[in-house]
């Protein structure tokens, strides 16, 4: 018998290894997978291991629909297949709400029980994101629906990648000591993103100890940072949270900072110039400028980015600057001469500065063989 998947015809005769046979279905999509599964038992058995090491679902939560029904089965497919839960490695579940039929507060408590219950089966994890979209807040001192209801008592010894979080409002966070407890649990992460966390956290300073990325708030950051070899910082909320108390605590990282991303707040000038004072070997920037607060009120367009070079002075290491996320609006499409000028004017002011990436995505790379240094890079 043979089927066909990916304009390829696979033959379950052919006698290989069950590891080369392992190989060549990891590298193909979860429905030529489910299509192999049918072909034999033999594929069956190789295609489920592949469909259960990867898990990403997304459940769009309405009014007539509340319940993360991809979730609920797949928890409920789990428990049923208890060889699997060794097998899993990546778990990624992601609820967010229809914007134009908002769902009820809250998904069923079944669906909390049953999520909790299999994700502190799958010891084996090596990359985890819980996004629970509305959902995770407390309708009473009784009764609780969190992300906190789901980690809680979870070990993951492999676990390099963890990424929680949900739809936040102000005064809606319901972290606890259980967050602490389970990052404090997690000797081997890399990569970590709070999204709705706005505190700081009390870390034991020999927890994490190979944490190389963080996305979180400015708070979060400055307790988290300090004596940790974070390189990568990406900041969320609004940039007046990054002040002058927790701004320099996020330069007592064991390693210098090499990254930054400012791409998810409004940055106005000012914030970029206390960056520049306590951070300035930044490599790489990326920055969501605040553009009503022009930063050259003489000139219009692309020009009133003109001011940035009193800022990237400072950065003496500054190599990649990205403000593709700016808002196109404030700053009106400019012509290539007009960024070339830019990029000389910036270079003369940060002669470290190799690449330039424009809000309306043009991309600029540094080229000592050409006369004017800087080449326009043609997608």
């Amino acid at each position: 018998m043979t089927s066909l998947t990916s304009n390829v015809i696979v033959d379950p005769d052919i006698s290989l290894p069950n590891e080369t046979w392992a190989a060549i279905f990891n590298h193909l999509s979860p429905s030529s997978l489910v299509v192999l599964s049918g072909v034999s038992l033999h594929f069956n058995t190789i295609a489920e291991r592949a469909l259960y090491s990867s898990i990403f679902i997304v459940d769009v939560l309405s009014k007539s629909s509340p319940t993360p029904q991809k979730t609920l089965r797949w928890c409920q497919s789990m428990l049923r297949r208890k060889h699997l839960q060794d097998l899993t490695k990546r778990l990624h579940i992601r609820w967010q709400a229809d914007q134009l039929s908002p769902p009820s507060p809250y998904p069923a408590a079944a669906v909390y029980d049953a999520l909790s219950q299999v994700v502190r089966l799958l010891s084996a994890l090596e990359s985890l994101e819980l996004f629970l979209g509305p959902t995770n807040f407390a309708i009473s001192l009784e009764t609780v629906h969190t992300i906190e209801q789901i980690i809680q008592g979870c070990q993951f010894s492999q676990l390099h990648s963890c990424s929680l979080g949900a739809e936040w409002g102000k005064g809606l966070q319901f972290y606890t000591s259980i967050l602490t407890s389970f990052l404090c649990s997690l000797p081997n992460l890399r990569h970590l993103i709070l999204s709705d966390h706005h505190t700081a956290l009390n870390l034991p300073s020999e927890a994490l100890p190979y944490l190389t990325t963080f996305r979180g708030s400015p708070d979060t950051a400055a307790s988290l940072l300090p004596g940790r070899p974070v390189q990568c910082l990406s900041l969320i909320g609004h940039d007046f949270d990054v002040n002058r108390d927790n701004l320099p605590r996020m330069t007592y990282t064991s390693k210098p900072l090499k990254s930054l991303d400012l791409s998810c707040m409004s940055a106005r000038p000012l914030l970029l110039r206390n960056v520049s004072t306590h951070l300035p070997t930044i490599k790489n920037l990326r920055v969501n400028l605040a553009l009503r607060h022009t930063l050259h009120h003489a000139l219009s367009g692309i020009r009133i980015l003109s001011g940035l070079s009193a800022v990237l002075c400072a950065f003496n290491q500054l190599s990649v600057l990205d403000l593709s996320p700016t808002g196109k609006d404030g700053v009106g499409r400019a012509d290539s001469l007009d960024e070339l000028a830019l990029c000389t004017e910036w270079c003369v002011a940060c002669p470290s500065l190799r690449r330039i990436i424009f809000p309306f995505q043009s991309e600029w790379v540094f080229d000592a063989n050409t006369p004017a240094l800087w080449s326009l890079v043609q997608n």
